[in-house]
């Protein structure tokens, strides 16, 4: 790809502080999902007049210990502005935000690029503000609905605005950076990222030749792999036809995979920002940050060093536990009720269970899936009760029907075979049907790992391997060919 076309992506990551039990300005239930629309409401977060907001101070708290997390420098004092815009989703026809004054700016984050290499994407500020309400289109887009409804239940939710620097160049940087901003936010408590809207991505993409073009609201990481590729695209193709890019807003549609226009896109002066009369500047104590900084708890990429190093995991296995927390949590706890392998035990987690519980989110974790359930499979393998290829087949079952290992060997008929008695049939067997391969391997020692497989294979991989070899070769001297 010529250096002129390469894209250019800066992200503006909207963080739901799913940890709070009320809203950012008022005392409202922050815990509005599945309830019943505009149950959860008052006159502060219906924006009515008069009506006067007091900030949540556990909300400061936690913005604070993100731009801690994050590398960045914290504000002397806290303020709140007015940006004033006029959308259904905004009853007050302002969002009470951050403007001139950030509770935190500068800072970074450190991602791994397909290259290998280590790359820090710059944080510009973070902003504190209320999250609007929600538009529902009963005909699933705004394309196909006759009308739209809005539901306040949001309005009003405590929320981070992270704003990046343009420093990434492709839509897989793009993901690598919010995977291991979500594993950051998840370690530190104060964002259930899988939650419904929790976390949602604005991506301002431009290519050299065009004005930047902003995708609003766009949900889940694949998702968002999938409007930059398309929006990239679709910006080469008009430059390379000789057109103009123009500086507008897009939104993608999941559904017909397309972004699409939606308004020209606004400047800052647009918004007409000023400061909110109603909250007065605050002081932010340097005794208050130092508190939050050192109650930081262990970060992802600390505690991928610590895993590797306390359980001996390869560094790339420790790195992909800590991109989820619930994923490393679980690790660490099967440990405690598992003294063995634990380098097994890791790639198996990754790379068996995983796969079966990406459909869920990694929630059958804990609620399904125990990590008793794991240390008991470690058990089973150490004890020889089965063999490796019998504890990838149970993963499906064990992910997702939650079945405890040791009886889930017994339905399954894994117990292994370690009995003379019940493998020398099996054994005289395999000689009987493969007469050939056996006089092959009375003259070559190498062929009788085909016949070892052929006992292996019989008995659906519960012989004991080591008892099947020494069978097959004490048979093998008894032949005549």
């Amino acid at each position: 790809m010529s250096s002129d076309m390469r894209p250019v992506i800066g992200l503006e990551v909207h963080v739901q502080l799913t940890s709070l039990r009320t809203k950012l300005f008022c005392s409202c239930s922050a815990d509005y999902r599945g309830a019943p629309p505009n149950t959860h409401v008052c006159p502060v977060c219906l924006g009515f007049p008069g009506a006067l907001p007091v900030v949540n101070r556990k909300a400061v708290e936690h913005a604070i210990q993100v731009c801690l997390a994050l590398n960045g420098t914290v504000a002397k004092r806290l303020r709140f502005d007015r940006k004033h815009y006029f959308y259904p989703d905004l009853p007050k026809n302002y969002q009470i935000t951050q403007y001139l004054e950030p509770i935190c700016s500068g800072g970074y984050v450190e991602i791994e690029t397909s290259g290998g290499r280590t790359k820090k994407v710059r944080i510009r500020r973070i902003n504190m503000e209320e999250d609007p309400g929600r538009i529902v289109y009963p005909g699933g887009s705004p394309l196909t609905s006759p009308y739209a409804l809005v539901d306040y239940n949001r309005s009003g939710i405590a929320l981070l605005e992270i704003v990046t620097e343009p420093d990434l160049e492709s839509p897989e940087e793009a993901v690598e950076f919010l995977e291991k901003l979500r594993s950051i936010l998840e370690h530190l408590g104060v964002c259930d990222c899988g939650l419904e809207g929790a976390m949602r991505v604005d991506a301002n993409v431009s290519i050299a030749g065009g004005d930047r073009v902003e995708i609003k609201n766009i949900g889940g990481f694949h998702e968002v792999k999938r409007a930059l590729a398309f929006e990239i695209t679709r910006q080469r193709d008009i430059l390379l036809k000789g057109g103009k890019v123009r500086r507008e807003t897009r939104h993608w549609d999941p559904v017909r995979k397309v972004t699409l226009p939606a308004r020209a896109k606004e400047t800052e002066e647009d918004y007409r920002y000023m400061p909110d009369p109603n909250l007065s500047p605050v002081k932010i104590p340097t005794s208050l940050v130092e508190r939050l900084r050192q109650s930081l708890p262990e970060l992802p990429d600390a505690r991928a060093r610590r895993l590797a190093e306390q359980y001996g995991l390869r560094s790339d296995v420790a790195k992909v536990l800590v991109k989820r927390k619930v994923l490393a949590d679980f690790f660490e706890d099967a440990a405690q009720l598992y003294k063995g392998d634990y380098r097994r035990m890791a790639n198996y987690l990754v790379n068996d269970l995983l796969n079966w519980l990406k459909d869920e989110d990694l929630r059958g974790l804990y609620t399904k899936v125990k990590p008793e359930h794991l240390a008991k499979l470690m058990q089973l393998l150490d004890k020889g009760v089965i063999s490796i290829r019998q504890a990838k087949e149970m993963a499906e079952h064990i992910a997702k029907e939650g079945k405890d290992p040791e009886r889930l060997v017994q339905e399954l008929g894994y117990t292994r075979i370690t009995s003379r008695e019940e493998l020398e049939p099996i054994v005289e067997q395999v000689l009987e049907e493969n007469k050939k391969a056996a006089c092959d391997a009375k003259k070559n020692p190498k062929a009788i790992n085909f016949l070892v497989g052929m006992v292996m294979r019989k008995t659906r991989g519960r012989a004991d391997p080591s008892l099947a070899r020494k069978l097959v070769e004490e048979k093998l001297a008894t032949i005549q060919c």
